[in-house]
């Protein structure tokens, strides 16, 4: 993982409260925008730092790295506020948080996926599973860092709405291309033709990498939230190989 800015990350936290105790309380709808950003901030913190301590961003992203996508993210999620409709809100706090909170996890989950590419896994961790290189931990790590992130699914219906430390990982990334070609065999041998094609387009083993509507589209699954049965089969697919990969084929890519 890339280095914990001890510095850096004092200075944030130092400017945020300064910044905060700036800003006099009053009802939502009189605080401009950046003062709207400022007040959401810490919130962008916690939601943060679950990714960073979770297996999804262990070795993509430090926690800083993760807070500067989650506050770009609630930026833009702040543009999007349609203040009419929330002025029809119960609870208008409770109603921006959960709108935000969405938006910054998305955020979050499409650069740990964007940053994947030329990850390596954090020396400790590799030391931990090799111990035991029986164990379906390893297998299991392998394929879930790579194939599951951004479609990874909550509880929430995004779809019908508008608005530590860390070790440094000095080793060299693996050759994405070599990569590629052999992931696409052992999809090939283990997968059907459909989980073989989600897996495929959601990684971009030989292509752009596709949202979980994309390649919806792409297989002509036009049924209501077709999004949510692309995630399904990719969990489902992820699974099979998990169940079927021997250890020793993925140890070189750990």
């Amino acid at each position: 993982m890339k280095k914990y800015n001890i510095t850096n990350y004092i200075r944030y936290k130092e400017d945020l409260k300064k910044s905060n105790t700036l800003i006099q309380d009053k009802s939502w709808a009189e605080y401009s925008r950046n003062e709207l950003i400022i007040k959401f901030m810490p919130l962008v913190e916690n939601i943060g730092r679950k990714f960073a301590t979770s297996q999804q961003a262990s070795g993509v992203m430090s926690i800083l790295d993760i807070i500067q996508e989650g506050n770009l993210s609630l930026i833009k999620a702040v543009d999007k506020l349609d203040w009419q409709i929330l002025s029809e809100a119960d609870d208008i706090e409770k109603t921006l948080k959960s709108f935000f909170a969405k938006r910054i996890k998305g955020g979050i989950r499409r650069a740990i996926d964007i940053n994947r590419g030329n990850m390596r896994l954090p020396e400790h961790k590799l030391s931990e599973i090799r111990k035991n290189p029986k164990d379906e931990k390893m297998v299991a790590l392998f394929f879930n860092t790579i194939f599951l992130s951004t479609d990874e699914m909550t509880s929430t219906n995004d779809e019908q709405e508008d608005m530590i430390k860390q070790i440094a990982d000095k080793s060299e990334p693996y050759n994405i291309g070599i990569l590629n070609i052999y992931l696409k065999g052992l999809l090939r041998k283990h997968l059907d033709d459909v989980e073989y094609e989600i897996l495929r387009l959601s990684y971009g083993l030989d292509c752009d990498k596709h949202s979980a509507n994309e390649i919806a589209a792409k297989l002509n699954m036009d049924q209501p939230s077709a999004y949510v049965r692309i995630s399904e089969l990719k969990k489902q697919a992820v699974q099979k190989l998990i169940d079927n990969v021997d250890h020793s084929q993925v140890l070189d890519y750990l």
